[in-house]
């Protein structure tokens, strides 16, 4: 009995080390590929823009994404993809102040 004991926590440990494994690459897999795309919003050619431009519109919306998209308009050459652009903008703004609530101005 004791034997089997010690075999199922071998297997657990060396379990939850694969899963931690599995997880921290999935992680920098998932880390490497929005930096990819924060790039290709920039690149030359407008596929690979309108590619990075809707995976920009799924992320959810903060300070970051915002000043990106914004650089990205004033930059953008194109109508349809800063028109886009402005779009996800207003949109991630909105979302933004929703979350946050009203800003109220300080008293003093």
């Amino acid at each position: 009995m004791q034997d089997e004991t010690k075999r199922l926590l071998r297997v657990s440990g060396i379990t939850a080390l694969v899963v931690i494994a599995v997880g921290t690459a999935a992680a920098f897999l998932v880390r490497d590929q929005i930096g990819r795309q924060r790039r290709n919003l920039f690149n030359p050619l407008a596929i690979r823009r309108m590619a990075a431009l809707e995976h920009v519109a799924r992320q959810s919306p903060s300070v970051d994404h915002i000043n990106l998209l914004r650089d990205y308009v004033a930059w953008e050459p194109r109508k349809l993809l800063r028109d886009r652009a402005r779009t996800i903008v207003r949109r991630m703004e909105r979302q933004a102040l929703e979350r946050a609530g009203p800003v109220e101005e300080p008293v003093g």
